[in-house]
């Protein structure tokens, strides 16, 4: 098979998975299990026939509401699958059919995941972080960035964080990140190493920074305002994943 049609393949995967991590998305910041009940109507709790939770294709069937009681399903759902597709087709393009491929894909769905649930609630679950140190951890005795970049990526980029918070609290006496920020960069470290981690740490300022510009233009929002700085980590991050090593090698090239 060509590698188009084997990535095209791993983003139909991909699409199954990301209706799972929709499950987590929904779940895990209402303290719900992952794995009972199964897939329900969030407005009349009716179960989801099979054919209706088909990834993507199961909401356009419906036109987006609940077969049951017609209440409107969010466009969430098919956008986070689609996401995930993509991604999944995006690493096996980018790493190939390496072992590799496991832990960045398993970081993926992680970033997705974090990047929704910050979005929508301002929360950086523990249930995905500390596992998510762990796992980066564990898989950099065997996988690049190796388990000294993978320690240092977590200091790096835990402390970091942690430090500007600190900072800005003395400053100003108030918080300005919070801890779910700071153990999601440190995770990242565990994953990436610590020259991805700085990498995710200035693509994420500079996208928060524009972010914030446009609030603050356009009045909706305010020096003060906080933003879910988590999903701009999380951003940040994949394309860290993808294509960092490129990216580092080509901006070190510019002073040689």
């Amino acid at each position: 098979m060509t590698e188009t049609v084997v990535a095209a393949l791993a983003g139909l995967f991909g699409l199954a998975v990301g209706s799972f991590l929709n499950v987590c998305i929904y779940r895990l910041p209402r303290g719900e299990s992952l794995a009972w009940p199964g897939s329900r109507c969030p407005a009349c709790r009716q179960p989801i026939r099979w054919h209706d939770n088909v990834p993507v294709f199961g909401w356009l069937s419906l036109h987006g509401r609940c077969r049951q009681c017609a209440a409107p399903i969010a466009l969430t759902y098919p956008v986070v699958e689609l996401i995930t597709g993509l991604l999944f087709a995006a690493h096996v393009w980018a790493f190939g059919w390496q072992p590799l491929l496991v832990p960045r894909l398993l970081f993926a769905c992680a970033m997705v995941v974090l990047f929704a649930i910050d979005f929508e609630h301002q929360l950086l679950p523990n249930a995905v972080t500390y596992p998510g140190i762990v796992a980066g951890l564990a898989f950099s005795l065997v996988f690049p960035p190796g388990w000294k970049d993978a320690v240092l990526g977590l200091i790096l980029g835990g402390g970091s964080l942690w430090l500007l918070a600190e900072a800005w609290y003395r400053l100003r006496k108030v918080e300005g990140l919070g801890g779910g920020d700071i153990k999601m960069l440190a995770m990242i470290g565990a994953f990436l190493g610590w020259q991805q981690v700085l990498l995710t740490l200035v693509l994420s300022s500079f996208v928060g920074s524009i972010v914030g510009g446009l609030l603050i233009a356009s009045r909706r929002g305010t020096l003060a305002s906080k933003l879910p700085y988590g999903t701009f980590l999380a951003m940040a991050a994949v394309v860290a994943s993808l294509v960092g090593q490129r990216l580092v090698a080509w901006y070190v090239s510019l002073y040689r």
